[in-house]
C-alpha cells in the first residue's frame, strides 16, 4: 500500500511539474512581455508549443536574462538535419547564420523566412537581375529557388540542377527539340547561359548581345569577313540577323541552317524585292533549271554572308549587258565550266555550240566593242527553253524574242538581233 502511494505521489510531482513548466514557458508570450513572437501566421515549433527552453536557457542570477543552448547554426542543427554537407554552400548557411533569412520565432511567411520571395534574396543580393527589359520568368516572379537551392547543392550557385539539365527542368519542348536534330550548335550542347542570362538582359529571350554581335563572339572570323566585303545580305542587316537563316540551337541541316538548301533561300525569295525578281515563282515556271539551282544549291554561285561581287555572286561576273571579252571576267562561270570555253575561234571539243569548227561562243563574245555577256542568251537561274536559253534579250528599255530549236547535232535560232540562223556540228550550216 505504501509503495502504490509513492507511485501515486511522484506521478503527481511529474505532472504539476510539467504543468508548471508548460505555464512558465507560455508566460514568455504572455501580453507584457513577448506577445509578437507569435503574433504570425507561421510560428516556429518550438514557440509554437511554448518549449521555450528547447533554446534559451536562463541565466542564474540574472531576472529575464537567457542564453541560446548553443550558438549559430549547432543550435538549429540540433532539430534539424544540416544543410552544410554539399560542395556549395550558401553563404548564410556556410557562416552558421540561419537567422539571416529565417526568423527563430515565427513570421508573416512560409518558413518563418524574414520576407518572402526574391525580397528575402534581394536583402543581400543586387536586384539588378531583374531590373531589366526582359527578364526570366523565374526570377520575375521572385521563384529564385525555383532554380537555386537557399542552403546547399552539389552545384555552383546552389542550383538545383547542372547546365542544361536545370533549363530542361521548364523548358521540355527544347529539350525535345534538341533531341531530334542531328546538329546541335556547340554553345547550346556545353550549357544555355553561353548565350541567355538566367536572369535578366536588356535583349529579347535574355540574350546576353543582340545578334550578330552575340554570334560574332564566336565567329570572329564571319565578324572581319562581313565587315569588308562590299556587298552584305540583306538578312544579315535585317533584324535577327544570323539567326533569319541559322537555328540557333539546332538543325537537321549544316551549318544549322532552318531549312535545306533552295528552300532556305525561297522562304524569303518568295516574292519581289526591291528589283530581284519572285525567284520562287520563276523558278516553278521555268522548267530548264541551271546546274546549281537544278541541284537546289543557290550558294555555288551566290555568298549568303556577302560578297565584293554584285548579287552577292563568289566570282567576277560582268554587271553589264555588253563588254570585252576576257576570261578573268567570268571567275564566277569558270568555277564550273571550261575556262577555254570561248578562248579559240575554232574546236572541236571545246563547246557543242559550234556549226562544224566555228566556235559559237567566241563568236557571241568577241565583238568589239559590244561582246555579250552569257546573260545575254542564258536565263542564269532556269528558263523555258533548252539550256535555258532566254526567251527575249533585253536591250535597253526594250527586249527582244528569242525562239531557239534544238535539233540532234546543233540547233536554230530566231532573234531579234540577227536574222535566223542555224548551226550543225557534224554538217556545218550555211548561214546568209
Amino acid at each position: 500500500m505504501k509503495g502504490k502511494l509513492a507511485v501515486l505521489a511522484l506521478s503527481a510531482a511529474m505532472f504539476f511539474g510539467m504543468a508548471y513548466a508548460a505555464h512558465a514557458d507560455q508566460s514568455c508570450v504572455a501580453a507584457n512581455c513577448h506577445a509578437k513572437i507569435i503574433a504570425n501566421k507561421f510560428v516556429h515549433g518550438p514557440t509554437a508549443a511554448f518549449e521555450c527552453e528547447d533554446c534559451h536557457t536562463a541565466i542564474k542570477g540574472k531576472k529575464h536574462k537567457f542564453s541560446l543552448v548553443a550558438k549559430g547554426a549547432d543550435l538549429c542543427y540540433q532539430c534539424h538535419s544540416k544543410k552544410n554537407t554539399m560542395a556549395h554552400v550558401h553563404g548564410p548557411v556556410a557562416s552558421g547564420d540561419c537567422t539571416a533569412c529565417h526568423s527563430p520565432h515565427s513570421s508573416p511567411f512560409k518558413f518563418q523566412l524574414r520576407a518572402e520571395g526574391s525580397d528575402l534574396c534581394f536583402q543581400c543580393h543586387d536586384d539588378n537581375k531583374i531590373k531589366q527589359k526582359y527578364v526570366h520568368g523565374p526570377a520575375a516572379a521572385g521563384e529564385c529557388i525555383a532554380c537555386h537551392d537557399p542552403h546547399t547543392s552539389p552545384n555552383k550557385y546552389q542550383l538545383i540542377a547542372a547546365g542544361n539539365a536545370l533549363c530542361f527542368t521548364c523548358h521540355v519542348d527544347k529539350k525535345a527539340e534538341l533531341a531530334k536534330v542531328k546538329e546541335i550548335h556547340p554553345p547550346v550542347a556545353d550549357r544555355c547561359t553561353n548565350c541567355h542570362s538566367p536572369h535578366g538582359s536588356p535583349y529579347k529571350y535574355q540574350l546576353l548581345l543582340p545578334p550578330p554581335d552575340l554570334c560574332f563572339k564566336c565567329h570572329k572570323d564571319k565578324k572581319e569577313y562581313i565587315s569588308k566585303v562590299k556587298v552584305q545580305h540583306k538578312p544579315i542587316e535585317m533584324k535577327w540577323s544570323c539567326v533569319n537563316c541559322h537555328d540557333p540551337h539546332g538543325s537537321n541541316f549544316e551549318p544549322l541552317l532552318k531549312k535545306g538548301g533552295a528552300d532556305l533561300c525561297l522562304m524569303c525569295h518568295d516574292k519581289q524585292l526591291g528589283n530581284l525578281i519572285n525567284m520562287k515563282a520563276w523558278l516553278d515556271a521555268n522548267p530548264d533549271k541551271h546546274g546549281p539551282v537544278r541541284k537546289g544549291d543557290c550558294t555555288a554561285c551566290h555568298n549568303p554572308h556577302g560578297s565584293n561581287h554584285f548579287r552577292i555572286l563568289r566570282g567576277r561576273f560582268p554587271r553589264d549587258f555588253y563588254t570585252s571579252y576576257s576570261t578573268a571576267k567570268y571567275g564566277l562561270c569558270f568555277k564550273c565550266h571550261n575556262k577555254d570555253l570561248a578562248v579559240e575561234q575554232f574546236t572541236t571539243t571545246l563547246t557543242g555550240f559550234r556549226n562544224g569548227d566555228v566556235n559559237l561562243h567566241y563568236v557571241h563574245v568577241n565583238r568589239s566593242p559590244k561582246g555579250r555577256t552569257c546573260r545575254a542568251c542564258h536565263e542564269v537561274h532556269a528558263g523555258k527553253q533548252p539550256f535555258h536559253i532566254r526567251e527575249r534579250v533585253p536591250f535597253g528599255k526594250l527586249s527582244y524574242p528569242i525562239h531557239f530549236t534544238e535539233t540532234k547535232n546543233g540547233g536554230h535560232c530566231v532573234v531579234g538581233c540577227h536574222v535566223p540562223r542555224g548551226f550543225d556540228r557534224v554538217n556545218p550550216v550555211k548561214n546568209r
